[in-house]
């Protein structure tokens, strides 16, 4: 079969956004029975994409669940702004796994080497823009690296 035409290829990416999110001092909430759970806030930040930018508005949060010694899961929720004052609403799933010394220096808020951290995410996006409503129809995949006071994220979009 022509690779081309193949409805079952491999899916291309295609970079959608760069995104900085600030972030605050966390809540701890306290070990559950799946785990630590933390609140991180979400102060503000930066977004870019191919002709648009935004900044992340304040106001929103990464919810988290320290799973064990070398894993998390997050759950952020944000908004967007454009400069054309679109709004977009953010949902962010990522997984974060690391060595147990690095996972403890990151939950200090101590820096760490990214490349000690697998940090993938899946961002879900909604929005009334005319312009950007196709993003409200996609895939997206992301990559991320964590430092003391900020995310800084690359979205793609699954082709």
């Amino acid at each position: 079969m022509n690779h081309d035409t193949d409805p079952l290829r491999m899916p291309a990416l295609a970079r959608f956004a760069d995104v900085a999110v600030d972030v605050g001092e966390p809540l701890v909430l306290g070990q559950g029975a799946q785990g630590l759970r933390r609140v991180v806030p979400i102060l503000g930040g930066s977004a870019e994409g191919e002709g648009w930018r935004a900044r992340v508005l304040p106001g929103g949060a990464d919810f988290q669940r320290i799973a064990s010694d070398t894993a998390s899961e997050l759950d952020a929720r944000y908004g967007l702004e454009t400069e054309a004052g679109e709004l977009i609403y953010v949902r962010n799933h990522a997984i974060r796994t690391a060595p147990p010394e690095a996972m403890q220096r990151l939950l200090r808020g101590e820096p760490v080497d990214p490349a000690q951290i697998y940090f993938r995410c899946s961002p879900r996006f909604e929005t009334t823009s005319k312009a950007l409503h196709w993003i409200t129809e996609r895939l997206f995949i992301g990559v991320g690296v964590r430092h003391p006071a900020q995310v800084v994220m690359r979205f793609f979009a699954v082709q």
